[in-house]
């Protein structure tokens, strides 16, 4: 039969070994985390029980471990999220302005060619009323100045036209930029779930 009192100091030292290499382990695991958070790797159990030399099984069975990957995959997910809020965010301001800004600039052509038409039938108008008093010098002069117009109108209607073909794209990226946000915030409520 064995002494028990000769075993005794055995486990204990047994014990406080296991101990110690468990403390170990726990502080190369706050180590890795602690890395990964600086170099702004993605944190994961895989990639914490590499960098901290521990089995996966030891992170998921240690209760410390277990919380310091899971608070530093929620942190890294809540980074990863913001950012990609922010980018989307950025995305989006940008098809606004465009958006925005070819919307301006079809108003102020089809203003332009309302002033332009306007002018033009102010001066069909005088050419009426004044063909008879005017000199063959005066008519070529109104005829070519009314070319000119007629050649900027249908200069304007073209920027009119390119305008509004602008305006249409940016509004479908628009759209798209609209449906690509939806879809990304669709996959960070997914991973927020299943974390």
């Amino acid at each position: 039969m064995k002494n028990p009192t000769a075993s005794e100091p055995r486990t204990a030292a047994a014990l406080a070994a296991r101990r110690r290499k468990t403390e170990t382990s726990l502080e190369r695991v706050h180590q890795a985390i602690a890395r990964l958070r600086r170099e702004k790797a993605h944190v994961s159990v895989a990639a914490v029980s590499r960098r901290a030399d521990v089995s996966r099984t030891f992170l998921y069975d240690n209760a410390e471990a277990r919380a310091a990957v899971t608070a530093a995959m929620a942190e890294a997910g809540k980074r990863r999220t913001q950012i990609l809020a922010d980018e989307d965010e950025e995305r989006e301001t940008t098809w606004r302005e465009r958006a925005l800004n070819a919307e301006e600039g079809l108003k102020a052509a089809q203003v332009e060619i309302l002033t332009q038409r306007t002018r033009i039938g102010e001066l069909l108008g005088q050419i009426h009323d004044l063909q008879a008093e005017w000199t063959e010098e005066s008519i070529q002069r109104i005829t070519t100045e009314n070319t000119i117009l007629k050649q900027r109108v249908r200069q304007l209607t073209a920027d009119n036209r390119t305008l509004e073909e602008r305006l249409q794209a940016a509004r479908s990226n628009l759209r798209f930029q609209d449906r690509h946000v939806a879809h990304l915030e669709a996959r960070i409520a997914d991973a927020a779930s299943a974390t």
